[in-house]
């Protein structure tokens, strides 16, 4: 059977205008590993934790904590995305950093088959810059936005100083989100490899 893979839509949720990206992944691709390709898309800095809810389940790093709370967390490693496509599941809900609370809706756009020649993950295309990390969430974004891009916002300097840099909503840096992708794909790569040899010689 040929080797199946997912076109995906990543938007935040709860910005506008819509910072979104798109990727295509394959189908073996779990949840672990997709958390790991959304931060270097989006790209956040995995400082935080984070959790998949697919139709009310939960998905993540369980703890005793959750348990402690009465919340079941599943692990993200088992579930893969084969299977919430073989369920029917046509999108999902990523979120990243409990305190800013940065919710993403992931949509599974298109399966098809895989481009042989191809590493995947694969960076299709995106807009617009993602929020810093801990900036306060969609509210403190929307200031932060309007203090670094006013010189005469009584907040300016402030959110200069903090943020270290420019910021500029337009450009998210494109080509250095495709090579981290890049990266990854060829990390995998390696490691599809070194797993094949590895059942060949038992």
């Amino acid at each position: 059977m040929a080797h199946q893979i997912a076109r995906l839509r990543v938007e935040l949720l709860h910005i506008e205008p819509t910072i979104w990206r798109r990727v295509e992944v394959s189908l073996t691709t779990n949840l672990r590993a997709l958390h790991e390709l959304i931060q270097g898309v989006m790209p956040w800095e995995n400082y935080h934790l984070y959790q998949f809810t697919v139709r009310e389940r939960d998905y993540g790093e369980p703890s005793p904590e959750d348990a402690a709370w009465g919340h079941k967390v599943y692990h993200a490693k088992n579930m893969r995305l084969e299977t919430l496509v073989g369920r029917g599941v046509a999108d999902f809900e990523y979120t990243y950093d409990f305190g800013d609370n940065w919710q993403h809706r992931v949509v599974i756009e298109h399966v098809g088959v895989a481009d042989p020649v191809v590493d995947y993950p694969l960076y299709l295309g995106g807009e617009r810059t993602a929020p810093p990390e801990d900036v306060g969430g969609p509210p403190g974004f929307v200031d932060f936005v309007e203090a670094m891009g006013n010189s005469r916002h009584p907040a300016h300097k402030d959110m200069i100083r903090w943020y270290g840099r420019p910021f500029n909503p337009r450009d998210f840096g494109e080509s250095a989100v495709a090579a981290t992708v890049r990266d990854i794909a060829a990390k995998r790569k390696v490691a599809m490899l070194a797993f094949e040899r590895s059942q060949q010689t038992r």
